[in-house]
């Protein structure tokens, strides 16, 4: 959540609002987001910085007054045990400081995963329709 006191329409807005190495982190991992989900689109979804695929909410991140955090789901947590063993995870978070971030390489592997699960669940709903 972010650390001001109004909600933020834009993730620019939420990002500028944080303390230099928190924004500093939360930009970093924002572009490795994007890079690995170029067709995903930006927005604030529960008051935090959010990108949505194929209109489903693919991650999310934040910071908070001691940590940042990444929003990734719970399985994408589960599955990911032994690599995010050294963060603060639960419930679908996972916490980590501005100065020690998680690696980008699984940042990555964990919304090209979430991106193949969004694509699988439109296609389904998709499919579904089609079958009405």
């Amino acid at each position: 959540m972010p650390l001001a006191t109004e909600s933020p329409q834009t993730i620019d807005t939420y990002l500028s609002e944080l303390p230099l190495n928190q924004k500093t982190a939360l930009n970093h991992l924002r572009q490795v987001i994007q890079d690995a989900a170029a067709e995903a689109t930006e927005c604030i979804a529960y008051q935090v910085p959010t990108f949505r695929l194929y209109d489903l909410m693919l991650v999310s991140f934040g910071a908070a007054k001691k940590h940042c955090a990444f929003y990734p789901g719970t399985k994408a947590i589960s599955d990911n045990e032994a690599a995010l063993a050294r963060f603060d995870t639960s419930k679908g978070t996972i916490r980590f400081q501005p100065d020690d971030p998680i690696s980008d390489h699984l940042i990555r592997d964990i919304v090209h995963r979430r991106a193949a699960e969004n694509k699988a669940r439109f296609l389904k709903r998709k499919f579904k329709k089609l079958m009405v």
